[in-house]
């Protein structure tokens, strides 16, 4: 049985709107001596509704969960749903307004860059600094200085203040500080997206060898990529509340906002994130091979399109481009090109072979097109999310094989022959 590490048992943050927060002690009076006074705040920006005094914001809302040794959690939800929040109560930066948080062992925390150094002391400082808050001893952190400058890969610079470093450099000597400690939670908030693409996957790669060596990693990202490159374990938080604690995979799903799997879709009412006019329009899309947009693999789905066409277009194409549940493309078919007429709804009943394409979760991007004399394609209307399906995965063929999409892609090969 796993050893826990972190518990949260009906957490709660509250905060006051329109107190202070103006960024200096001069600016709050001058807030607080207006609204004496029934003035507007001279500190509201242009743009910004006004703020009522004293009102009351639940940031969290009874949030409840545990973390063990070797877990690795994805922390998701869209901007203000409370993650950041979270993390700083776990991490002891501010206390919740109700519930409890029990911790057992260390927690080193990557919440923004340059967390926990002083700009006035050198890099090689900080870190005995920050292992002294961790509770190590200077013989203990002076152990690890080695590792620590390496994984930092700012040798030359370590005895060079902290308030010199680029971002750059303050991202890699802290997650070097934090993952060398030997912290029992490490806590990452989304700092990583400053450092270079090869320190990104060093760090990933380190934050893997933290979880699968007993230890639990707090991951906070928007980046689904290295979301399902280190967790085995997804969160997802909604206006402060925790709606899901499961899979990564289902984790992300609710995070991209997935549309309901309906056999039928009414198309004219679905927001488009480009309006190009009203030349022409999708309307709706009517599955016929299936109940609930489930599909084994190498089988054919097919659907009628209904569109509305405002002008004649001799060339016109449908294109359907393949994504996974992380909007990443997988492939992109499309038509072959028909005419329309002017003012004509139009119907076209449609085969997708899904020969090839691996178990999981995916969504149909899909465009009306028609190509320009120099090549280029000329875009009508586009849907991102038009649809969701699944490809089941066939036991006869994997002989009790299953298929890690997070670990080999979307695509399966036809088998290897042998001689």
């Amino acid at each position: 049985m796993s050893e826990r590490v972190l518990e949260i048992d009906g957490v709660s943050k509250q905060y006051r709107l329109g107190m202070i927060g103006g960024g200096t002690l001069h600016d709050d009076l001058n807030s607080w001596f207006a609204r004496v006074r029934g003035k507007e705040d001279p500190n509201t920006k242009i743009g910004k509704e006004h703020i009522a005094f004293n009102q009351k914001f639940w940031a969290l809302k009874d949030v409840s969960f545990n973390v063990d040794r070797g877990d690795a959690v994805a922390i998701l939800g869209r901007n203000g749903a409370g993650k950041s929040t979270l993390l700083k109560l776990i991490s002891r930066i501010t206390a919740p307004t109700e519930g409890e948080i029990r911790i057992r062992g260390r927690v080193a925390s990557l919440l923004e860059i340059g967390t926990g150094f002083h700009p006035e002391l050198s890099g090689r400082e900080n870190v005995y600094l920050n292992g002294a808050i961790l509770g190590m001893s200077r013989a203990e952190t002076a152990s690890k200085m080695k590792n620590i400058v390496e994984f930092s890969e700012i040798e030359q610079f370590i005895d060079t203040p902290v308030k010199r470093y680029s971002s750059g450099m303050y991202v890699k000597l802290a997650f070097a500080v934090a993952a060398h400690l030997d912290p029992d939670v490490m806590i990452c908030d989304e700092v990583l997206a400053v450092g270079d693409l090869a320190f990104q996957q060093k760090c990933l790669t380190k934050m893997s060898e933290i979880a699968r060596s007993g230890r639990a990693v707090l991951y906070v990202s928007h980046n689904m990529r290295t979301v399902t490159q280190l967790c085995n374990r997804g969160i997802y938080l909604d206006a402060g509340k925790l709606t899901y604690d499961g899979t990564v995979e289902r984790a992300m799903e609710l995070y991209g906002g997935s549309s309901a799997r309906s056999v039928q879709r009414n198309l004219d009412e679905v927001p488009r994130t480009k309006d190009r006019g009203d030349t022409m329009r999708m309307l709706s899309i009517q599955f016929h091979n299936t109940q609930a947009l489930e599909y084994d693999m190498d089988s054919t789905m097919e659907f009628t399109l209904t569109c509305v066409a405002h002008i004649a277009e001799p060339r016109l194409r449908i294109r359907l481009i393949l994504q996974n549940s992380i909007a990443t493309p997988i492939a992109m078919t499309q038509t072959e090109p028909f005419e329309v007429a002017a003012e004509e709804t139009f119907s076209r009943r449609i085969k997708f072979p899904l020969k090839g394409i691996a178990p999981g979760e995916y969504v149909i991007k899909m465009s009306l097109i028609s190509g320009t004399p120099r090549g280029r394609s000329n875009y009508y209307d586009t849907i991102v999310d038009v649809s969701r399906f699944v490809i089941t995965d066939d036991p006869a063929f994997n002989s009790g094989f299953i298929w890690s999409e997070r670990l080999w892609g979307n695509e399966r090969l036809e088998p290897l022959e042998m001689e």
